[in-house]
């Protein structure tokens, strides 16, 4: 079960939905550093690795898959949307479901069937 999330972080995030990329940057702390694994010489010495934090509601996201700094703001800010949309959701109160009048009854028939089973195996009383 996931944790309940508070509705001033769920309204921040719906009013954050909302905006268009650049100003959803401008929300967003943004740091830029080396990322490391595969790439060779050019991603072990730039500082192509992008983290967003976007401060009104603590969403933290990183990208580093690629050698290039804009492709990876555009992912992280892909990613940041993806969070926000998924902070944004409601999830539907759960009700309880009651069995059915054939499920109660095939269950009550099942354990007769049972109990007759049990009484055959005593033996007769003298």
């Amino acid at each position: 079960m996931q944790p309940p999330v508070d509705p001033r972080a769920r309204a921040e995030a719906r009013r954050a939905l909302s905006l268009p990329g650049e100003a959803l940057l401008q929300e967003c702390e943004e740091t830029f550093f080396v990322a490391s694994g595969p790439g060779g010489q050019h991603r072990n010495k730039t500082e192509s690795g992008v983290r967003l934090v976007h401060r009104p509601t603590g969403v933290t996201v990183t990208a580093t898959e690629r050698r290039s700094q804009p492709q990876n703001r555009a992912a992280a800010l892909a990613r940041l949307r993806a969070k926000l949309q998924a902070l944004c959701h409601v999830p539907r109160p759960r009700r309880p479901t009651r069995p059915t009048r054939g499920s109660k009854e095939r269950r009550i028939a099942g354990k007769k069937r049972l109990s007759e089973k049990k009484a055959g195996r005593r033996l007769p009383q003298e």
